[in-house]
């Protein structure tokens, strides 16, 4: 048998030839428990933690390792960005601003159990394609139902992982729902995907783009200072993009664009994205 320490998540280290000591102190400092709950913040992450696991070899958790590092590859090398997701140490999460929290996939019922107590989570936005859940073994009805027991409001809104293109043309649908239950103020709203580092936070920065009257930089810089992760700024520039240009028949194509366009709107234009995006409510 393997003894295993399990972690939730860890990004990669983040400065380019930082001495191991150093990078090993910076972990060290990171660790420390929630009250007397097996949870931990990571540099701000707050992760499902258990002291000390037993497994053998060919177990469900060797296989999730292979699942593991598989979808790691696969996002390094399509999302270009150096985070890593593990499945195996439960789910992740940061508190965002007072009403939203960004996070990986809950993976049991019990996860529910507790965004209910410990965060008061009234909403739960899932971004994951079925196949997604499929991938992981997630039993998505019982967590579901566990949501309809807590009063919890679990909504979906698929969007493909990796893909640029399907986030966005999902991420008006998606902040749609997501301002609806801010404005609703019955508690938070967890938005998750599978690891949350990509379609989960970039729903979250549309969201401070659009309706919090912060420009694409500022909006992303408040997330990721508090989640490292790698959202693709170019699907939400694209987004707004077509939520502003929607009906003018002048616009020239978004690929023909400066790499910096949309990065910030008018006032009159995060109105009008503001109305186009609320009357997508119920779509």
């Amino acid at each position: 048998m393997a003894v295993v320490n399990k972690w939730s998540f860890w990004p990669s280290r983040s400065v380019v030839g930082e001495d191991d000591e150093v990078f090993a102190k910076k972990r060290f400092l990171c660790n420390f428990k929630v009250g007397s709950k097996k949870w931990r913040w990571v540099g701000g992450i707050c992760c499902k933690h258990s002291e000390k696991i037993e497994v053998e070899e060919n177990s469900s958790l060797s296989s999730n390792g292979r699942k593991t590092g598989d979808y790691n590859t696969l996002m390094k090398r399509l999302m270009r960005n150096p985070y890593e997701y593990h499945h195996d140490l439960g789910m992740n999460y940061t508190l965002i601003t007072d009403g939203l929290i960004v996070g990986s996939q809950p993976q049991k019922s019990e996860d529910i159990d507790h965004l209910k107590e410990e965060q008061n989570v009234a909403y739960i936005l899932n971004l994951q394609q079925d196949k997604d859940i499929e991938y992981w073994g997630i039993d998505l009805k019982s967590i579901i139902k566990r949501c309809e027991e807590f009063g919890i409001h679990h909504m979906r809104h698929p969007a493909k992982d990796f893909d640029p293109d399907s986030l966005r043309c999902g991420l008006p649908k998606a902040v749609s729902s997501l301002e609806w239950a801010i404005s609703e103020g019955k508690g938070r709203v967890y938005v998750h995907c599978t690891a949350g580092l990509g379609r989960a936070p970039a729903v979250g920065i549309a969201y401070m783009y659009w309706f919090c009257g912060m420009n694409l930089n500022s909006a992303c810089e408040t997330l990721t200072s508090k989640r490292p992760c790698g959202p693709n700024k170019r699907a939400i520039r694209g987004a707004t993009y077509d939520l502003a240009k929607n009906d003018d028949p002048w616009k020239e194509p978004f690929e023909s664009l400066p790499d910096h366009a949309f990065e910030d709107i008018a006032d009159w234009e995060r109105i009008l994205i503001q109305e186009r995006v609320r009357g997508l409510r119920g779509t």
